[in-house]
């Protein structure tokens, strides 16, 4: 089987290579734009790949004919979306676009080519009212970064190719070269150094260890599963409660997190309130079976002190 990954510099893409490269039963092709990122260099095929460029993408598509596409690139800071609205619906949906429309092309000129589309969405195309959320809700994005998540899905589920829609919460993780924080390693930075800091008490999720997501891609992958699927943590917490696990873990000072609104924290972009997922169809339909929270910190702090070796 050939799984092409695209944003393989990235959180989810790393994790998912690094599953995939000693796979003997898979040919592992990552892209991302610009140079490969990764420590480890061997074990899969790298390809340069701006998804945003047509042209790029017809060409590499039709080089590896991929039997299986993991699309977890896109542009995911919330509040860049939206001040950069170009940038963002390029990277979102244009190059979403890009994606299908190549595939079906090559669909239609390979008679038994028939590839299998995963695309990567979010709990931000929801407006926040209740959670957790299955995967028959109804979306209503709040924010630019959302309505291009929103857009993409549509495109994809509009598509002639097998696809998955998998969506996730709150995604937590570390990558080779740690050059981005998380929620995880905010709290433990920040408390470690003395820092009060202000979390809000009233947004809740179910926050996504990246390792399990990589698992629940590859699941889809596997059994070649057609839909949506809600693919995140079983743990459902306040952003504050989840600060809170943080500092117990590490034994650090709780008087130092100070409970906050969101309506407090000047951000550009609106934030649902409440989501997290509920994930019974995938832990029935693909043996999905995440970390609790706790289990995901032990397994970053491991991977932290492994790095550090």
């Amino acid at each position: 089987m050939k799984i092409l990954i695209t944003g393989s510099n990235g959180l989810l893409g790393q994790k998912l290579v690094y599953k995939l490269r000693n796979n003997a039963a898979v040919t592992c092709i990552a892209t991302a734009r610009g140079e490969n990122r990764l420590a480890k260099q061997e074990g899969y095929v790298f390809e340069s790949l701006d998804i945003t460029n047509k042209e790029n993408v017809n060409n590499v598509f039709s080089k590896h004919l991929p039997d299986v596409i993991v699309n977890t690139a896109a542009m995911t800071n919330v509040d860049a979306c939206e001040t950069e609205k170009d940038a963002c619906w390029a990277m979102n949906v244009t190059s979403v676009n890009h994606q299908v429309k190549a595939l079906e092309n090559l669909k239609i000129k390979h008679s038994n080519y028939n590839p299998h589309f995963i695309h990567l969405s979010t709990d931000f195309i929801f407006d926040g009212t209740h959670g957790p959320l299955d995967e028959n809700e109804t979306p209503n994005p709040l924010s630019y970064y959302a309505e291009s998540k929103l857009a993409a899905e549509k495109i994809v589920q509009a598509s002639l190719l097998d696809w998955a829609i998998a969506r996730t919460v709150l995604v937590f993780g570390i990558v080779d070269n740690m050059s981005r924080s998380n929620i995880v390693l905010w709290v433990k930075s920040n408390l470690e150094q003395g820092k009060i800091i202000n979390v809000v008490d009233d947004q809740f999720r179910t926050p996504t260890l990246a390792e399990d997501l990589a698992d629940g891609c590859i699941l889809i992958a596997q059994k070649r599963a057609k839909g949506i699927y809600n693919i995140s943590g079983k743990d459902f917490y306040s952003i504050l409660e989840l600060a809170n696990v943080v500092a117990d873990y590490y034994q650090l000072d709780k008087s130092l997190i100070k409970p906050s609104k969101s309506a407090d924290i000047k951000q550009p972009a609106k934030r649902p309130p409440i989501t997290g997922f509920i994930i019974e169809k995938a832990k029935k339909e693909l043996g999905y079976n995440p970390h609790s929270f706790t289990e995901g910190i032990k397994i970053l702090e491991e991977q932290i002190k492994e790095m550090g070796k």
